[in-house]
């Protein structure tokens, strides 16, 4: 009998689940100094000050699009800058032409981030100095649990590899830093989906092509969505075999200030080993890792 037929038992508490604590910090500011927002980097752009220049406005823009849900058009924009659309407008041609920022398929004046920035980003993530910093957490936690680690984030529809740590055993696979796998079937890929907007986790499901792996792979939609139902729930997801047969994991969120998922931390270990019941006793020591990491980003 496959995954698809069998019903998922629930393997974890959600009452233990991570709930990253956040603190709100209120800083004083001088109240003759205008300056941005945090919650809204166009807020200075009224009264403009020396810091205010047509490339930090360009930034800003950038950074009103990457913090939107979906593609935002120039009208609505408008409403949220204090400046001209005539104005919004040459900026957002500059950075179109740039590959910065595209206008999404359908839509003649909404506006998405563009591979070019994409690109920057994911370069940034992966850059050498705050890598060192997360293999050394990666390399405490293979020491305290005995077991090979990863931290990955979704790039698209795949999970991308941002470092792995391997343990000291001869069983070993060849899943370097910059690797991807498919989200659908890995713990820390099921997490990353789960934590997604339903509207926008739906399209990514309807556009997934589900290939078995292994006889666990859920390979039904309705089925994977309800997968993902209670990994949301529980805030830690699990691989009972689906990707590679013989191997099990079991992922955890790493989650930013703003209680924003931004990245998963997993462990992984052969059946003969760790069965799924063993890794699951790992999951408190992942959200310890997952906290010291969601400081990196």
């Amino acid at each position: 009998m496959t995954a698809d037929a069998l019903p998922m038992s629930d393997p974890y508490d959600p009452s233990d689940a991570c709930a990253a604590a956040q603190t709100t910090r209120t800083k004083a500011r001088p109240p003759e100094t205008e300056r941005y927002n945090d919650a809204d980097p166009f807020s200075g752009t009224a009264g403009m000050t020396k810091a205010d220049t047509p490339t930090l406005r360009a930034f800003a823009l950038l950074e009103h699009l990457v913090n939107s849900d979906g593609p935002v058009s120039l009208a609505d924009i408008a409403q949220d800058v204090a400046l001209p659309k005539a104005s919004l407008h040459r900026m957002l041609a500059s950075l179109e032409a740039g590959g910065l920022v595209i206008r999404e398929p359908g839509q003649k004046n909404a506006y998405v981030i563009g591979p070019r920035l994409a690109q920057l980003a994911l370069g940034v993530v992966m850059h050498p100095g705050t890598r060192r910093l997360r293999h050394a957490i990666l390399a405490r936690l293979v020491a305290d649990l005995g077991e090979t680690c990863n931290l990955t984030m979704l790039h698209e529809t795949e999970v991308l590899y941002l470092d792995r740590m391997e343990a000291p055993w001869p069983l070993r696979l060849d899943l370097k830093p910059g690797s991807h796998v498919p989200a659908y079937c890995s713990a820390s890929g099921k997490l990353l989906l789960s934590m997604l907007p339903r509207e926008q986790r739906s399209a990514l499901v309807r556009a997934l092509k589900l290939e078995r792996f292994t006889q666990n792979t859920i390979t039904d939609a309705e089925l994977l969505e309800a997968e993902l139902d209670r990994t949301a729930h529980k805030r830690i997801a699990i691989d009972n075999e689906e990707f590679l047969a013989g191997i099990v994991c079991v992922a955890a969120p790493v989650v930013d200030e703003n209680g924003t998922c931004i990245a998963a931390i997993a462990v992984h270990a052969p059946v003969s080993r760790a069965p799924l019941s063993r890794a699951l006793e790992f999951v408190p020591r992942l959200q310890e890792a997952a906290r010291e990491l969601a400081k990196t980003f």
